[in-house]
């Protein structure tokens, strides 16, 4: 039995997933159908957003911040993050655009989260 505290929204439902059945987990304490997605999915597949930084050349800033479009799997979080510390961009950046595609072949992309114009 596994205690979980659902993030999905703000109610912050404290959740029991019982996960000694790997086909049939049982959830209890969520109040929507979100928890109980999140508390299976959390034993069985967990998945992070990732926010860091990129380097930026010939910018008015060194750095751009960045985030996965979407969740990645937990595992990769570490490995995503010296991918992202290796990775270098042109100026001039813009809130959205795509830094570096399908980071470790997830699929997800990630993404500046603001703007850096040239210097």
């Amino acid at each position: 039995m596994r205690e979980l505290i659902c993030i999905n929204c703000p109610m912050g439902c404290h959740l029991k997933v019982d996960d000694t059945d790997k086909e049939n987990i049982i959830v209890t304490g969520n109040t929507c159908n979100r928890g109980k997605v999140y508390g299976i999915n959390e034993v069985l597949h967990p998945k992070r957003m990732v926010t860091s930084l990129v380097t930026v050349i010939g910018g008015e800033h060194a750095v751009v911040s960045c985030k996965t479009k979407e969740a990645i799997p937990k595992e990769l979080i570490f490995e995503s993050l010296e991918v992202l510390k290796n990775t270098k961009v042109n100026a001039p950046v813009h809130i959205g655009d795509v830094l570096v595609e399908n980071i470790l072949n997830t699929g997800v992309d990630i993404v500046a989260t603001s703007n850096v114009s040239k210097k």
